[in-house]
């Protein structure tokens, strides 16, 4: 007996295809669950299934509390979509993020390309075109490009310090600032005058049209981040190139439009400055990051980036090279104006080191200031500029992570906030604790225990995904805490609303703690806070 296709109606062809699509949805939920070749990986049983709960939290920008929250009741070792598992142990981090790891980049860095030319080192997923372009952005991130470049992180740091306590007198404190926003002006004045050649100047009083540009990176990376999440990612990278690209152009918001906008007129900027000055000898020319860019060769001595690619790369520098600097700076405002005595142990060292602010440079000075490089470590441990996982894809032949094997096309990772405050491993993750990096008779910590805690600690990733930005941005805050605090004195405001940043007992699990400074997850960390006053040092 057959059956006549021709006479069903609408209604008949609606009902056949809905019972399709009900039947594909229901055996892949099965199969998710519980044939699927990661089904015995613990984890909340609508995670085994689908991946919405995961872009869920993604939107609502608390991913990683979440991801925390899966460690705490499942164990070191969770599944947060049908496809990825989390780990949280430093044997896993190894396997997964060595440069021999048989993994690449996973599809959510391809989400974040705004176009077919928008390819830069950051979202490069081929591991032999990702080593490429790593090899030659390293050029830029030399000891000779530190050396370069600290004239003018001191000219921003010393400008800022000028300007924060501008309006008060030898001996009175400064109104209370949101620190957030106070150390956005500086980071994203020195980027632009490493970049770009010239500084923004939004740490200046008058007001300028490049003052919104830190909330509109912010806003930026908030608008694609669930997006990168997607539980039909997979789909939207096949399509982006097939119209989806064009689309999103066309919704893009006006801000988001006008930051994209700020960094091709940046870097259009900047190269008619270094084609201005080749005519010059190499030591009259402004050597800031992007002339290294411009003059970084490839294998073959040729120049190493077209005009498309570093007009790609510079977004990548500008988001990288504000974020991590900016959220560790607030956080070690937080914690130590809510700790005198580690407050004061810091400004010890620093001004018995250094006779005078301005002597605070890169050097054997500098780097002997171990209880500085402690407290940076400590927030960058309780505040990653990464909070979530970055995510990795098992290539053919499958991987070993942790003495288990999992098969192809598994995603992958680590996060950073839930890695940071794992008690089972730090015994007082919650605690802001420099001393724990110090090897130290006197509080009982040993060398071995540091050892062991820095195998774990990863603030700048590591194999080929690594920032090759890390030696400056440890400069760039040292400089900064360093000569800020020898100059001024820090507060939290002894009243009004000085609980900026902090826990609150009515928020849910994991954001209650009032001496855990709180972040946001949008691939970057977010950040609001702390509250503090400065005050001029007697001389």
């Amino acid at each position: 007996m057959s059956i006549d296709f021709v006479s069903w109606t609408l209604k008949s062809w609606i009902v056949v295809a809905t019972a399709l699509v009900l039947t594909i949805t229901i055996s892949q939920i099965i199969y998710n669950a519980f044939f699927h070749p990661l089904s015995k990986v613990p984890g909340p049983f609508l995670c085994r299934i689908s991946g919405i709960p995961s872009w869920y939290y993604a939107t609502r920008g608390d991913r990683h509390i979440w991801l925390w929250q899966l460690f705490q009741i499942y164990g070191p070792k969770i599944r947060v979509t049908p496809n990825t598992i989390l780990f949280r142990d430093p044997a896993a981090y190894r396997d997964i993020y060595t440069q021999k790891a048989n993994v690449q980049k996973a599809a959510f860095y391809e989400a974040w390309q705004k176009d077919k030319d928008d390819i830069n080192t950051f979202n490069t997923r081929n591991k032999q075109a990702h080593s490429r372009r790593r090899k030659m952005l390293n050029q830029s991130f030399t000891e000779q490009s530190l050396r370069a470049s600290q004239p003018f992180l001191i000219k921003h740091v010393d400008r800022w310090n000028e300007l924060l306590v501008a309006e008060t007198g030898d001996d009175q404190w400064s109104k209370p600032m949101n620190f957030a926003d106070v150390s956005d002006t500086l980071v994203f004045d020195i980027m632009g005058d490493l970049c770009f050649g010239t500084s923004f100047d939004i740490k200046e009083r008058e007001e300028n049209p490049f003052k919104t540009m830190p909330h509109v990176v912010v806003q930026y990376m908030q608008f694609f981040y669930p997006l990168t999440r997607s539980p039909m990612l997979n789909l939207i990278v096949w399509l982006k190139p097939r119209g989806l690209d064009a689309l999103f152009k066309s919704i893009t918001p006006p801000n988001i439009k006008s930051y994209i906008s700020f960094v091709e007129d940046c870097v259009t900027k900047r190269l008619e400055l270094y084609q201005a000055q080749k005519e010059k000898t190499v030591s009259e020319q402004r050597q800031d990051m992007f002339w290294f860019l411009c003059d970084a060769k490839d294998d073959a001595g040729d120049p190493a980036y077209s005009e498309g690619e570093l007009r790609a790369e510079a977004n990548m520098l500008i988001v990288g090279g504000t974020d991590t600097t900016s959220v560790t700076l607030a956080a070690v405002m937080f914690y130590l104006t809510r700790d005198a005595l580690r407050l004061q142990k810091l400004v010890d060292e620093i001004q018995s080191t250094f006779s005078t602010p301005e002597h605070i440079a890169h050097g054997p000075q500098l780097t002997s200031c171990i209880y500085l490089r402690a407290c940076i470590d400590e927030a960058m441990r309780l505040s990653p500029s990464g909070p979530s996982e970055l995510p990795r894809e098992i290539l053919k032949g499958g991987a070993i992570i942790n003495g288990e094997f999992y098969p192809q096309g598994t995603v992958v990772g680590s996060s950073g906030w839930a890695t940071g405050h794992n008690d089972e491993f730090y015994g007082d993750s919650e605690v802001f604790r420099p001393e724990r990096w110090i090897p130290d008779e006197s509080t009982g910590v040993t060398e071995e225990e540091v050892n062991v805690l820095r195998a774990n600690f990863h603030p700048f990733a590591q194999g080929p995904g690594s920032c090759p930005g890390k030696n400056i941005a440890i400069l760039e805050l040292s400089i900064a805490i360093a000569r800020t605090l020898h100059r001024l004195e820090v507060r939290k405001p002894l009243e009004g609303d000085n609980s900026l940043g902090q826990g609150i007992p009515t928020n849910g699990w994991g954001m209650r703690n009032k001496n855990i400074f709180q972040l946001q997850d949008a691939y970057i960390s977010v950040r609001n806070g702390p509250m503090v006053q400065f005050k001029k040092r007697p001389v």
